[in-house]
């Protein structure tokens, strides 16, 4: 694993240079935008595995505050991620719907964590072929204690405090450890669910049906009360133009440069994630 990511690194160093001059030269050599209207409406896609939520929580932000953009497609494909910059996102969608309109979009997967971003959207399509859902939370780490007697590796650890090696991969968890565990994902799974119960109007007494991590289908989904409609995205982009009150929609472009570096960077964190996690179950 780690000559992998060494590799990859030494990639990264040897090509560094080659990569500036070619987003130089994109930038220099694009064709020149003709001049037109301002845009009025804007997409903002969550895709990949969230793991921090400052980029696109900017981006709402930035959207939010700006006065001629009248209306918000938030375009998903993820499968969720951490809690924390879920709720950062979600949160984010809820201050900017008080302003303007916003369609969120599940263009393949809108699961877990980006089911949460998205549930403060006035409106959730889902294509039809989406996959919807998976409200619940995991936690999970390795058993690596035999493996370490094995190679001789004994760890060494001073603490204070009698939960604080609650998740440790160095030996089995004690029966006090994983209930202590279980009460932080029990928290976090109540949480989960009541938000979504607020957001969407549904009755937190009957989360069994559409909650417990269950994962559906774009039919299913709309049936138990997880999205609103299923259709495709030029289906989702006219609902927002509806919304918005836009006669003439004009969309808003995004920075070369930054749109360039943004997928460089997706791009290399996805090799790295994939390979580190590539065992695990998905869907």
């Amino acid at each position: 694993m780690f000559k992998t990511i060494s590799n990859i690194i030494q990639w990264i160093g040897k090509h560094f240079m080659g990569m500036i001059f070619l987003l130089i030269v994109v930038v220099v050599f694009s064709p020149k935008e003709e001049s037109s209207d301002p845009a009025n409406l804007q997409e903002i896609k969550l895709s990949g595995t969230i793991m921090n939520s400052d980029i696109i929580v900017k981006e709402i932000e930035k959207a939010q505050n700006d006065e001629k953009i009248k209306g918000v497609l938030l375009t998903v494909n993820s499968p969720g991620g951490a809690v924390a910059p879920s709720i950062e996102i979600s949160y984010a969608i809820r201050e900017l719907k008080k302003k303007k309109p916003v369609i969120a979009y599940a263009s393949g997967i809108m699961a877990s964590g980006s089911y949460y971003s998205s549930i403060y959207a006035n409106k959730i399509i889902a294509n039809p072929g989406a996959i919807i859902g998976s409200i619940g939370v995991i936690m999970e780490s390795a058993n690596v204690k035999e493996l370490m007697d094995k190679i001789g590796v004994k760890p060494q650890i001073v603490q204070q405090g009698t939960y604080k090696q609650a998740g440790t991969p160095f030996r089995k968890w004690t029966a006090q450890e994983r209930a202590e565990l279980e009460r932080l994902t029990t928290d976090t799974y109540q949480l989960f669910v009541s938000d979504v119960a607020k957001a969407r109007g549904l009755d937190i007494n009957n989360s069994k049906a559409y909650a417990d991590a269950h994962i559906f289908a774009a039919q299913r989904a709309k049936s138990v009360g997880l999205i609103d409609s299923i259709g495709i995205k030029s289906s989702a982009k006219k609902e927002l133009q509806a919304l918005a009150k836009v006669q003439k929609p004009v969309w808003k472009k995004r920075d070369k440069v930054e749109a360039f570096i943004e997928n460089l960077t997706n791009k290399s964190i996805s090799s790295i994630h994939s390979y580190m996690y590539g065992l695990k179950a998905s869907l």
